[in-house]
């Protein structure tokens, strides 16, 4: 698949916002931990990924009802859907200056991941969580997500890189009281 970038300024996809804020202490302590292990930005990105993989389940698996949103939240709760999950990991990459964009695969609903920059290309990335039947990887040889499209069930892989989360998605997020109100909510399309 061609990714399109949303915007050619690559500094778009190393910004913080209110979502994706790499600033925050909490963000930028793990950011730290994760870094003080590795010997270079790809063993981070892999770390990183792992983390937010592994250790911060995805609230359907879990069963909690909480919905998070941005990463510091998504952090501090241990908690998220694959949108947050998403934000969480674009934030702990652009904390170390590795170019990060989000972006989405129509099934149902919405699913939320992310696109690496390394050696000048995009790379999604899916760090929604391991379950059986779901076994995401981090590759930069070849894509490992969770989900992989089937357009003849009239799903799709959105082309575009979002430097920030769609509005379409960041709405339904913040309009959610509790997970079962949001999964009724749930956005279908972009």
């Amino acid at each position: 698949m061609q990714m399109i970038e949303e915007t050619a300024d690559l500094s778009a996809y190393l910004a913080a916002d209110e979502v994706i804020d790499h600033h925050h202490p909490l963000v930028r302590e793990t950011a730290a931990g994760l870094a003080a292990g590795v010997a270079d930005s790809y063993e981070y990105a892999r770390a990183a990924f792992e983390f937010v993989r592994d250790t911060i389940p995805h609230s359907q698996d879990s069963g909690d009802l909480r919905v998070t949103w941005r990463a510091s939240d998504v952090l501090e709760q241990g908690t998220g859907i694959c949108y947050a999950k998403a934000h969480a990991l674009a934030a702990l990459l652009r904390a170390e200056d590795i170019p990060t964009a989000l972006c989405y695969q129509k099934f149902e609903v919405l699913h939320g991941l992310v696109a690496v920059r390394f050696n000048g290309a995009w790379h999604r990335q899916d760090p929604r969580g391991n379950k059986p039947g779901v076994d995401a990887q981090f590759s930069l040889d070849g894509e490992r997500l969770a989900f992989v499209t089937d357009p003849e069930s009239n799903e799709l892989d959105y082309p575009v890189l979002y430097a920030a989360p769609h509005p379409v998605v960041l709405d339904v997020l913040k309009a959610a009281p509790d997970r079962p109100h949001l999964w009724r909510t749930l956005p279908t399309a972009l």
